[in-house]
């Protein structure tokens, strides 16, 4: 390691470096945020672990930094931070804690967890008292940052650009999608690398998705209850750093190939024409709460200001991991921007899903509001323009339900979509069979026109519809459990939600099932696809249910990296047909502009406007009245899509939502003669389906739990 120069480290106040670890031709300028510290030093180590210190000066602004002179890329480095303890006020420093930087662009090895990386005095169990500071050092047991060339080759590199009425969301794990998969090879399994394997994007291809969203790869570690139990968090929603790419996803082995690959994965789907959507956690970070949590990076440098606190110093938790990173601070709402910066213009990425997403627009009274500096910022910073931003527009705090309430140009995931689909084509199905009522049609009219009482003040393009989704049962569990079978996750199945709106036609599980069952359990993932890739707004596909994907029960398979998450990719004639069917259905609303509007349909298609673009028909082909929007046992509807003004066809929708067969007489629509079958749910595959042409007022039998699409013909 070469002998850093401590002259040039200490500069002048009014010069603060950028935050992080920036190389340049003679050495490393180092920056950190730490306003309350009153010392803080810049470690290096070398390739044995001895460690060397270097004093940072302080700077305006509450940064500290300086240039360290001989310090280029790939130099492991760490901070450590020494100022008041006065965890009442929210100032846990601790210059025995090794801290990672907020801004590192890499993090090598993992939290060894112990009671050394806690910066109060913890038992082997973590349990202790958090008032009281821990003199022992942690830089044994904690990763460290690595100094990185930013340089790459992107060659002709560029965002596809697909527009939101175009774009289909396939949201799936990096490690989770070709851990098996006999086409992508072994050493490149489960990495950014496989992901961009020519067989995963030949899959992605055949689907006809336009926009990948990964689920978190910024760097995370594991609880210290999980390790402890010999399991991982696999989701990796428990960041330990905003800017550095998950280690374990990559089939490199040094931080800087990392950094990459996961470049490279980017660059390989930008070429297939497909986005890369990032699921980033901002709302909360790895250090949990203070009484429990340990002092990682942020708690260590300005707790105070990098999360919310109550008067006592506590953690004010919103998220329901323990912490709430603040961004009502003007340092926190930097780095949480600086970061996002990061990954559009250094890694090349085309959009982000924010966790827990209310937390973030939540200001210094706790409560969320649409008019929050983050989101300002991102609307009018050239750097995000044509950057999809998506919202999971809920948290855990008081008013925490916001679905339908960010601001332009957010998309928020519909929850409203999800909760309807599932009731009707399977929660009610099971009501129905035992003599109970059902639903009835009116609110998934509402889902598929758009859902305009929702998003009324947007476009139907603002709602990401979704059936399915990494935490909950996959498509093939949805129809095949009653309840939900998380005792693998070691908490006594107390974990995941109950509310699942699932059905098991009859027998727990996919073993014993009879042909019948497993016949109408296809059936109803069918129609659940066909709702969700058909109805206005923006369809996000969970990567894994057009394979069928079990979870055998598990709701909640955020510790599971095993078979139980990982794709099967060894596909029977069935699995296959569904993937026929998935890209069916993606290829018809691709070719049908009338699916994907960009605003709401024009007039009253509930009381039947004749100038309305879409009209709703009864089982008879008459329009609906009042009494049977209302009614409960409606079942059946019908849906006319007039494409006729914006150069597409007539499209009719029928939705057969009772337990037995029905002939529906095919309605009347304008300059329509004939209808022509393209499809009907009760097909196994979309070539199995008959080549009809019906006149208008013909009969067509439906099967029972049921979808077809009718083009005029």
């Amino acid at each position: 390691m070469p002998t850093p120069s401590v002259a040039t480290v200490l500069r002048s106040l009014d010069a603060p470096p950028p935050l992080g670890a920036t190389a340049c031709p003679t050495g490393t300028e180092f920056g950190v945020y730490a306003a309350h510290a009153t010392a803080v030093w810049v470690c290096l180590f070398d390739e044995h672990g001895t460690e060397q210190r270097v004093p940072l000066a302080q700077h305006a602004g509450g940064v500290w930094g300086g240039h360290v002179e001989g310090v280029g890329p790939g130099e492991r480095y760490a901070f450590r931070a020494d100022g008041p303890w006065a965890p009442r006020e929210g100032h846990r420093y601790n210059p025995a804690k090794l801290l990672l930087d907020p801004y590192g662009r890499a993090i090598e090895s993992e939290v060894q967890w112990s009671p050394e990386v806690f910066g109060h005095q913890v038992d082997d169990s973590f349990a202790g008292d958090d008032t009281i500071i821990d003199q022992r050092d942690s830089a044994a047991k904690m990763p460290r940052n690595v100094v990185i060339d930013p340089g790459f080759d992107w060659g002709a590199d560029a965002r596809p650009h697909v527009g939101w009425d175009r774009t289909v969301l396939y949201e799936t794990h990096v490690r989770g999608l070709t851990m098996t998969n006999p086409d992508v090879p072994q050493h490149l399994r489960g990495t950014y690398a496989g992901v961009a394997h020519p067989a995963t994007i030949a899959h992605l291809h055949r689907l006809g998705v336009t926009s990948v969203e990964l689920l978190p790869v910024h760097a995370s570690t594991d609880e210290p209850r999980l390790a402890q139990s010999g399991r991982t968090n696999y989701w990796g929603y428990n960041t330990l750093g905003f800017f550095a790419p998950q280690a374990r996803y990559a089939a490199a082995s040094d931080p800087q190939g990392v950094i990459d690959e996961f470049k490279g994965m980017v660059k390989l789907l930008h070429a297939a024409g497909i986005e890369v959507i990032l699921d980033v956690v901002y709302n909360h970070t790895a250090e949990q709460s203070a009484p429990a949590g340990a002092t990682l990076s942020w708690r260590g440098l300005d707790a105070a200001e990098y999360y919310r606190l109550d008067e006592r110093g506590a953690d004010i938790d919103v998220t329901g991991c323990g912490n709430s990173v603040d961004t009502a601070q003007h340092p926190t709402l930097q780095l949480v921007l600086d970061s996002l910066r990061y990954w559009v213009t250094e890694m090349h990425v085309d959009g982000f899903r924010f966790d827990l997403a209310v937390t973030l627009g939540r200001g210094a009274d706790d409560f969320f509001t649409p008019d929050h500096p983050f989101f300002a910022a991102l609307r009018t910073d050239p750097t995000f323009s044509g950057v999809k931003l998506i919202a999971e527009p809920w948290d855990l705090g008081p008013h925490g339900w916001r679905t339908g309430q960010f601001p332009s140009p957010w998309a928020d995931w519909n929850d409203r979509f999800r909760d309807c689909a599932r009731t009707f084509w399977v929660a009610d199905l099971g009501a129905v069979t035992s003599g109970q009522s059902g639903h009835g049609v009116a609110e998934l009219a509402t889902r598929i026109a758009g859902s305009p009482d929702v998003f009324a003040s947007r476009s139907p393009l603002a709602s990401v519809n979704f059936v399915t989704a990494h935490d909950g049962f996959p498509l093939a569990d949805l129809t095949a459990y009653d309840s939900k079978h998380n005792e693998a996750n070691g908490e006594d199945n107390r974990d995941g939600s109950n509310d699942n709106r699932s059905w098991n036609f009859g027998v727990e599980g996919h073993d014993g099932a009879s042909k019948d069952v497993q016949t109408m359990r296809r059936r109803a993932g069918r129609n659940l696809l066909a709702t969700l890739l058909l109805s206005s707004g923006v369809p996000m596909l969970l990567g894994g249910d057009e394979l069928r994907r079990t979870q055998g029960g598990n709701n909640n398979a955020y510790c599971q990296d095993n078979e139980t998450s990982w794709y099967d990719w060894q596909l029977d004639d069935q699995d296959q047909a569904l993937i026929d069917t998935t890209a069916f259905l993606i290829e018809l609303r691709a070719a049908h502009p009338v699916l994907r509007q960009r605003s709401f349909f024009p007039g009253d298609p509930i009381e039947g406007d004749e100038l309305a673009a879409l009209h709703w028909h009864n089982i008879g082909g008459e329009l609906m009245s009042t009494l049977e929007w209302q009614n409960p046992a409606t079942r059946t509807v019908q849906a006319v899509f007039d494409g006729t003004d914006i150069g597409d066809t007539q499209l009719l929708l029928v939705l057969h939502g009772d337990v037995t067969e029905a002939q529906i007489t095919l309605p009347a629509a304008q300059n329509v003669t004939a209808w022509k079958l393209l499809w009907d749910s009760a097909c196994e595959r979309p070539q199995d389906v008959p080549s009809t042409q019906l006149p208008v007022g013909g009969s067509y039998p439906m099967r029972a739990a049921s979808f077809a699409v009718f083009a005029a013909g």
